[in-house]
């Protein structure tokens, strides 16, 4: 599996909503940039309780999934380019249902790996206009996912995302977002003790799965 990358974007913290700073607005980054275990050198996250930090480095969300978002809100300007969605990284032809947690990529010279699905939260629909989005996010399937640094490097758009290991090949981020976010659990029970303790899985989402045992 492997795919140019078309984009990789950085934003800086500005004044938001609710008296809150965020970040989510990313424009396309000149030329190289490094990668680091922090995220992309130029990048910021204003609330590191719930973004950012070494599982959430990176996001990367699909570019496969505008044309979808377009024919929802046609002609929504944010939708033009890509970082409608805060994403840090930017491809088509890889999605949620083609990758799985604990998936290994090179990324330019830089090595990463699949470590959550992103959960969408109110900031989205605040940024996009459309209080319904996460919902929609959620509803869909279509979350993106992130991405922590195992090799820092340097990358750049041109730059192939090239899958080179797969130690869960069973667990797709879109299946795990579901399970996890989306109320899949009700219907596979028995797939919550196996996300509890994998390795992989960003330990907010081991949490997670610990919790709706008991639910």
């Amino acid at each position: 599996m492997r795919a140019p990358i078309l984009a990789l974007l950085a934003g800086k913290a500005k004044p938001f909503a609710r008296g809150e700073l965020s970040a989510i607005g990313k424009v396309e980054t000149d030329g190289s940039v490094k990668v680091t275990c922090r995220g992309l050198v130029g990048d910021e996250q204003a609330d590191r309780r719930v973004h950012g930090g070494p599982d959430k480095a990176l996001h990367h969300y699909p570019a496969d999934h505008y044309d979808f978002w377009r024919a929802c809100a046609a002609e929504h300007p944010l939708l033009d380019v890509a970082g409608a969605f805060g994403e840090n990284v930017s491809t088509r032809d890889i999605t949620e249902a083609m990758v799985c947690i604990g998936d290994r990529f090179q990324l330019g010279s830089a090595l990463v790996e699949i470590s959550q699905g992103r959960q969408p939260c109110w900031k989205q629909g605040h940024f996009m206009e459309w209080a319904t989005l996460p919902a929609i996010m959620v509803r869909e399937r279509r979350s993106g996912w992130y991405y922590r640094v195992i090799e820092e490097g340097e990358a750049k758009r041109g730059d192939l995302l090239s899958l080179v290991d797969r130690p869960q090949p069973d667990w797709t981020v879109e299946r795990v977002f579901g399970l996890l976010i989306a109320g899949d659990h009700k219907r596979d029970p028995a797939a919550l003790p196996v996300l509890r303790d994998m390795p992989h899985l960003f330990g907010g989402w081991r949490e997670r799965a610990a919790a709706l045992m008991g639910s």
